[in-house]
């Protein structure tokens, strides 16, 4: 894909997000408030990176090199000065420079990754999915007995059982592993490979 000269805001974070995650977000610190007003404003997506080193308040932390789109679905600010958003993954990029701004906020020109290549359906895909259905179902069932109607699905919509890129992204969301691990699987370029890791740890965990 086309490299991205414009710089992108960067949102350094102590999580993983992958492409159709869902992400939603306390922002409080004033410099990340004005982002997303920027944001909104311009219906412009930021970039979500996982910290290598450093925090998520105060100095500007150092970033791992590959990050994804978060696109904002919605929004509330129920208490002033505290946004809550809910975000989306879209594409992956991989970041070529840095600068940082006056306040600590990160921006950066990055290449974006080609999206996962559609592949045949496989035993292990289907297995993978037939399980993650089960996830799903018993996640939401639960969330819509104890919320109501006020419960809010933390898989994206609509449920994507076919893909195998779509089917493994949210086994890495999910998956009790260190968020460098969750960061290297995000990193893999093509679903295949990412697939097969994660029908191997469920086979190692007896899961299924």
């Amino acid at each position: 894909m086309p490299a991205n000269d414009s710089w992108l805001p960067l949102f350094p974070l102590k999580t993983v997000l992958f492409p159709d995650g869902v992400l939603p977000l306390k922002v409080f610190e004033a410099r990340y408030i004005d982002m997303v007003r920027d944001c909104m404003k311009n219906d412009a997506p930021f970039g979500v990176v996982l910290i290598r080193s450093g925090q998520e308040v105060g100095l500007a932390a150092e970033p791992e090199d590959v990050g994804c789109l978060a696109r904002i679905t919605g929004w509330d600010m129920e208490t002033l000065g505290v946004m809550m958003l809910r975000t989306r993954g879209g594409e992956r990029f991989r970041i070529r420079e840095t600068r940082i701004l006056h306040d600590q906020r990160l921006e950066a020109r990055v290449d974006f990754i080609a999206p996962d290549e559609s592949v045949p359906a496989s035993d292990i895909h289907v297995t993978c999915a037939k399980t993650l259905k089960m996830v799903i179902d018993d996640v939401n069932a639960k969330g819509h007995a104890e919320q109501g109607t006020a419960f809010v699905s933390p898989f994206s919509q609509p449920i994507r059982l076919d893909s195998a890129s779509w089917v493994a992204n949210r086994w890495c969301e999910i998956l009790p592993i260190p968020l460098k691990a969750r960061q290297k699987l995000m990193e893999l370029l093509d679903a295949e490979s990412r697939l097969s890791i994660v029908h191997q740890y469920l086979v190692q965990h007896k899961i299924v």
